[in-house]
Formats: structure tokens, sequence, C-alpha cells
């Protein structure tokens, strides 16, 4: 029986220079047809990504009033209603949805405007502090937490106010327990939370008649 010979084997197994150019020249091709099957949609796409500092075109309704401005994408609904509309009567506090400061309606549902995005607001019917006053007369809900005085620094009462609103227009006569749910989602540093609750009871009895 033949021995094997070492030297032999070893050039079985080597590679010439022209076989390893072949080779990457094959894979080089490969790649370059991937890219352009990618490029031509043959392939998965990437999502496309919006920059942060882009200006979109934005149609908002807002106190029965229509507004067209251009925003960036990443601008909550409460700072274009302050910051480019003029409509300060929403508060900031917090920024993320734990003090209710920013409470507006988007049809007629309480909602924290420093969570909702300026784009996601188009094409519902908005209402701010602003919108409940009668010309230069207040709402009766306003008109109730005057009355009552249902404030004492009042940076809280237009979010106040802005969930009762929505809790009478869905449900004209509400308990006390109704009322106290309707408002669970503002906080008032103050403490004035019982004479905010014998407005809510007076703005629906004021309503109802």
């Amino acid at each position: 029986m033949e021995k094997p010979n070492p030297k032999r084997s070893l050039s079985n197994h080597r590679i010439s220079r022209r076989s390893f150019m072949a080779g990457v020249g094959a894979g080089t091709v490969c790649v370059a047809a991937s890219s352009r099957l990618f490029a031509s949609g043959g392939g998965e796409k990437e999502e496309e990504v919006i920059n942060a500092d882009s200006l979109s075109k934005l149609s908002l309704h807002i106190n029965a009033r229509d507004h067209h401005l251009l925003v960036e994408p990443r601008w909550s609904l409460l700072y274009v209603l302050r910051e480019k509309l003029g409509l300060t009567g929403t508060k900031e506090g917090c920024s993320r949805g734990e003090c209710g400061a920013c409470t507006v309606l988007i049809g007629h549902v309480p909602r924290y405007a420093c969570l909702t995005l300026a784009l996601e607001a188009e094409g519902a019917e908005i209402t701010t502090v602003e919108g409940l006053l009668n010309g230069e007369e207040l709402g009766a809900v306003q008109t109730a937490f005057a009355e009552e005085d249902a404030f004492q620094c009042g940076y809280c009462t237009p979010g106040q106010i802005m969930s009762v609103e929505g809790l009478l227009r869905k449900n004209p006569s509400p308990t006390t327990e109704e009322i106290r749910i309707a408002v669970s989602g503002n906080l008032c540093r103050c403490g004035a939370y019982s004479h905010i609750f014998k407005a809510a009871e007076k703005a629906a009895k004021a309503r109802s008649k």
C-alpha cells in the first residue's frame, strides 16, 4: 500500500493566486447584485425616518376656529397652543402627564395636551379654557369655580375646569363620586378639592336650568 505523501496532500489543498482572485471577484459581484436588489425594492425596505426638525403642514380646529400652520413632528399640542397660537390659558405644569394643568378637550374628551402631539389632533374639535367664554361672559363651569372659590393660586384651575367641562358634556348630572373620579387626574397643590367638587355640582345645576 502506498503511503500518503504529505507534500502531495498539501499541494492538493493549496489555493493558487488565480483561484483566490476569482473567488473574491465572484463575491464582489454577489454583494453588488444584492445592493441593487434592495435599492430597487426587491428586498426588505428600511422604514422612512422623519427628521425631528422638519416642518409639516397642520390644520387645527380650536374653539370653533381653524388655524393653519407649519409644525415640527415632535411638537406637542401644548407647545403649539401656547407658543404658536398664544392660547396661554392652557398651563404647562409637569410636561409628563402627571398634574393635569394642560388639560384640554379633544372631541369633548379631556386630554393632556403635553402628551398629545399636535399632528395627532388634526381633524378633531379642540376646546381650551378660552373656548368656554361666551363673548366676555364666563361659561357655567368658570362661573361656578369663581363663586365657590374653587382655587387659591389658580395655576391648576384651567385644567380642573376643562376636566369638569368634559364630565358635564358626557354626564349632565354627575354624582359627587363621579366628579371625584373626573378630576382625579388633576392635582391641586393648594388642596382646594372640596371647593372644586362644590363648583362642579353647582355648574351641573346651572346647566340643567
